[in-house]
């Protein structure tokens, strides 16, 4: 444990800036884009006390919103429209972009960082949230 950051040496965190990891490997993620992932990601601190897990926003381009949840848990699941998942299922490979705890790391940054314990965001969660969301949006 980094006394300084109060979260442990994670291996698949950079040093410094950020690097692309393969998602499948670490960690699945699901992607929200712009400010349906900002909402998504707000309602998730709620829901879980602040501790949802991680999640990396950009501030450019999309202004996606990427929600690290366990390996393996985003295949198989029918995501709402809204939410792209980033896994190594069907001979796809995709790769999702995370930041260093700390320094410059623009355009990413933790609005969560990874818990002490290693938890991810939970899926079933994520999903209910995003479905919620929608519905209320679109009504």
């Amino acid at each position: 444990m980094n006394a300084s950051n109060r979260h442990p040496r994670i291996e698949w965190i950079p040093a410094s800036g950020f690097q692309l990891r393969k998602a499948g490997v670490q960690f699945d993620a699901v992607r929200v884009d712009g400010d349906d992932g900002r909402r998504a990601a707000g309602l998730l601190e709620h829901l879980t006390g602040g501790d949802p897990g991680p999640i990396v926003v950009e501030a450019n381009g999309r202004r996606g919103v990427y929600f690290l949840l366990p390996p393996g848990s985003t295949a198989g699941r029918a995501w709402p429209s809204g939410a792209v998942p980033f896994n190594a299922c069907h001979g796809t490979v995709s790769y999702v972009p995370v930041p260093a705890l700390h320094r410059n790391t623009w355009p990413l940054t933790w609005r969560c960082p990874p818990p002490a314990d290693g938890r991810f965001v939970h899926p079933a969660l994520l999903r209910s949230t995003v479905l919620a969301l929608e519905r209320l949006l679109s009504s």
